[in-house]
């Protein structure tokens, strides 16, 4: 089976048993950006991944989503930046950089945009990592949201601090899905999988410094403090984020950013 890895400091926590202690056996691990998982689930190339929370708009149907496991935070996530030139209420007209990284914090940023600051700049597509070349600011996440600025910028600001700020609920960022043929004929497999994952919690929860030396050593380039981070994220589904996750479905599909997701289907292993 083929299973995907953000390839993330974030993400790191879920695969750590799998990476550093005992592989799956019949599993063949992809590592890549979001928008890269993204494609390949939509492609059916990879039968389970974590994918932004945004493409389940367009993934729902085929895939369902394992309830146990996302990656979210409540209020600041230090990883889901704008970066910016000007205050963010003066980006009325000007020229900020999404990345083509992910999908949920694209989305994030237009509707705190138009709906909460109701300024509407010109969206242009960017590198992850931006000189600032003819932009006024951009959307930065993951790994290079936590490494030295590119370009020193005046101001940034947290999406995750400021989503809970004008809507009181935290932000779901990524999600797990499987196929439904998958769950149908390899549901044991996911169970070993699962199981993975939720081991690897479990160091995270008892054993932190283990594992922050380890992705420490995976992602040297990173200057913010690991421990740290990991304490903003949330890693398990709880009822309170599948609420927040519906929410964000609502705004961004009345907002004609994202198409209608009606419900949440779970996968049942």
């Amino acid at each position: 089976m083929n299973i995907g890895y953000i390839n993330y400091l974030n993400c790191f926590p879920f695969y750590y048993h799998m990476f550093e202690v005992e592989p799956v056996a019949g599993v063949k691990v992809i590592p890549a950006y979001p928008g890269e998982l993204n494609r390949l689930v939509k492609n059916h190339e990879l039968q389970m991944s974590p994918i932004s929370a945004a493409a389940y708009s367009y993934l729902q149907g085929d895939y369902v989503i394992l309830p146990g496991f996302c990656l979210s935070s409540v209020g600041y996530v230090k990883s889901v930046v704008l970066q910016s030139r000007v205050p963010i209420e003066d980006l009325g007209g000007k020229r900020v950089g999404l990345t083509t990284a992910s999908e949920t914090s694209v989305a994030l940023l237009k509707i705190l945009l138009s709906k909460y600051y109701n300024v509407n700049p010109e969206y242009i597509p960017v590198k992850p990592r931006p000189d600032f070349t003819d932009i006024d600011a951009a959307l930065i996440i993951g790994n290079e949201a936590m490494m030295e600025p590119a370009v020193p910028v005046e101001y940034s600001y947290d999406l995750g601090d400021l989503w809970l700020r004008k809507t009181g609920y935290p932000v779901v960022f990524a999600i797990f899905v499987a196929q439904k043929e998958t769950v149908a004929n390899e549901a044991p497999l996911l169970r070993d999988i699962c199981r993975s994952y939720r081991t690897s919690l479990k160091v995270l929860r008892d054993e932190k410094e283990l594992l922050v030396r380890r992705a420490s050593a995976m992602y040297p380039d990173i200057s913010y403090d690991i421990s740290r981070y990991y304490g903003y994220l949330r890693f398990e589904f709880t009822d309170e984020l599948k609420d927040a996750l519906a929410f964000y479905f609502r705004e961004a599909y009345e907002a004609g950013i994202l198409a209608e997701v009606k419900e949440l289907e779970f996968a049942k292993l």
